[in-house]
């Protein structure tokens, strides 16, 4: 029997209450001022979404594995669907708590575009090439902030890049409270840490209530998703095997429940917070995800073995093409040809001077997985053929 919790009587009438009152921040920071200028049709965070929505990346979301790669299965969650799940529920508990869902929506949108093909594998893989070859660290959330900052100028809002580099779902927090922001300069000191510190990552924190609400969606929208795909691949045989906690084990309870407790616990506050048996479920539930789908010989070690070489190997190709300057390589004839049409209206160094290293990860980066797979047969046209799971298996 599934239970869903609601909103308290006092708080829905405080909610009621405020709604007409209410004010909503709506000035954004960006790095060229005199551009992007708000206007009634088209407001500050509007601008960010609609740039996020149109960048040529965003459409790769949709071939970018969450957890299952090699599947043929259209009902297995893609990037392109989960970071929608996010907007959607973060966007119900801004709106509730009066926050700006504009932001928000940008925030969300744009948070997992530096993400790799095959999920954390892929990035996993990318980061000890790209460690290998310059001792620096790869991580997603800041290749996002890479691809919408400094492959496309996009001249972001402060706010939206601040949100998207510290989205990180992996480290989970009872209570948010968003740090000052100091301007671009900090902010880009902040990003080099991520590249030179291998645990900055961890420690960082949004800059405004908007992103601290994106942060603890990203989980919220992963974790009984996940499990809904675990049955349909047949890793698991139903989310009966998970704990039935506070928060419910199912992705709809799980989705109503944690926005429930969300709101309850932080509404008129300068932060975001969970009570502390409801933050314990949601840590309870993503060891016991850790536990059954993530760590499986399926996803962590069969998806692993077969994508650790071919990352190692096109890696090394690409970077061989690249310093020996083969223009007939995909690294000039697709990746370049692509980032050249969207940089020619930008000032400022060519794309072409940017460390070669930085180049060959921008590029494998923003490949889908199909892609990734295609590229590699071009490659190595005698490398044993990837296996996908049929529809009918």
């Amino acid at each position: 029997m599934l239970k869903y919790n609601s909103l308290s009587e006092e708080i829905q009438e405080r909610i009621k209450q405020d709604i007409a009152d209410r004010h909503i921040f709506d000035e954004a920071f960006r790095r060229d001022m005199a551009h992007d200028m708000p206007n009634l049709w088209r407001p500050a965070f509007v601008r960010d979404v609609e740039k996020i929505l149109h960048s040529p990346y965003y459409n790769r979301y949709s071939d970018k594995t969450q957890v299952f790669s090699f599947y043929k299965n259209d009902d297995i969650s893609r990037r392109a669907l989960h970071v929608q799940l996010v907007s959607r529920i973060a966007r119900n508990i801004g709106r509730l708590l009066g926050l700006n869902i504009d932001l928000i929506e940008a925030i969300a949108l744009g948070h997992d575009m530096g993400h790799t093909p095959f999920g954390h594998a892929g990035e996993k893989y990318l980061n000890m090439m790209y460690h290998t070859n310059t001792g620096r660290y790869f991580n997603h959330n800041v290749h996002s902030v890479r691809v919408l900052d400094k492959i496309f100028h996009y001249n972001l809002s402060l706010q939206t890049l601040d949100g998207i580099l510290c989205h990180n779902g992996e480290f989970e927090m009872q209570e948010y409270r968003p740090r000052p922001m100091d301007g671009f300069e900090a902010f880009d000191a902040m990003v080099e840490s991520c590249y030179t510190e291998k645990e900055a990552v961890s420690h960082l924190i949004p800059c405004t209530l908007e992103g601290c609400v994106v942060r603890v969606c990203d989980m919220i929208a992963y974790v009984g998703k996940d499990r809904q795909d675990a049955v349909r691949t047949h890793l698991i045989e139903s989310d009966d095997i998970f704990e039935d906690n506070a928060m419910g084990r199912n992705n709809a309870a799980i989705i109503n429940n944690l926005i429930v407790n969300i709101v309850e616990n932080s509404y008129g506050k300068d932060y975001i917070m969970m009570d502390d048996e409801y933050f314990q479920s949601l840590k309870k539930a993503k060891a016991d995800n850790y536990k059954y789908i993530y760590d499986s010989e399926l996803v962590a070690q069969k998806i692993g073995k077969i994508i650790e070489p071919m990352f190692e190997r096109i890696y090394t190709k690409l970077l061989s093409d690249l310093k020996e300057g083969r223009k007939d390589s995909p690294i000039y004839t697709h990746h370049f040809k692509l980032i050249n049409e969207w940089r020619r209206f930008y000032k400022g160094e060519a794309y072409e001077d940017m460390p070669a290293n930085d180049i060959v990860v921008d590029y494998i980066a923003g490949m889908t997985d199909d892609y990734f797979v295609d590229l590699y047969a071009h490659f190595f046209p005698k490398a044993e053929k990837i296996k996908y799971i049929s529809y009918f298996d």
